[in-house]
C-alpha cells in the first residue's frame, strides 16, 4: 500500500507541504483546500457526521478548510472520494445545468 500523501480532490503528491498540514495548506496543483474533512482518517461516510470521531464538532462543508482539532492526513483520501454520490451529482448537473 502506498504511504504517500495526495491531494483527497486531484490525487496529486502533497509531499511539498510542510506536515503537519496547516489549516491554510492548499493542493499545489488544483489549489483544493486540504485540511478538510475528506482528507482526515476519521471522514466515513457511513457514520454520523460523517465522522468516526464522536467528539468532534459538525462540519457541515466536509470539502472545505475547518478548524478541526482531530484532523489527521489519510494516504488514501484520493481513491476513496473517487466515484460515489459526489460524480452522481457532478454528472446531474451537467445534465441539467
Amino acid at each position: 500500500m502506498n504511504n504517500e500523501l495526495v491531494c483527497w480532490k486531484c490525487g496529486a503528491s502533497l509531499a511539498e507541504l510542510p506536515l503537519p498540514l496547516g489549516r491554510r495548506a492548499e493542493c499545489l496543483t488544483c489549489h483544493a483546500e486540504q485540511h478538510v474533512c475528506r482528507l482526515c482518517r476519521h471522514y466515513d461516510t457511513a457514520k454520523a457526521k460523517q465522522c468516526r470521531e464522536t467528539a468532534a464538532d459538525d462540519v457541515k462543508d466536509k470539502t472545505r478548510a475547518n478548524f478541526c482539532d482531530w484532523f489527521q492526513p489519510r494516504p488514501g483520501a484520493y481513491a476513496a472520494s473517487k466515484g460515489g454520490a459526489g460524480d452522481a451529482k457532478a454528472k446531474l448537473d451537467a445534465l441539467f445545468g
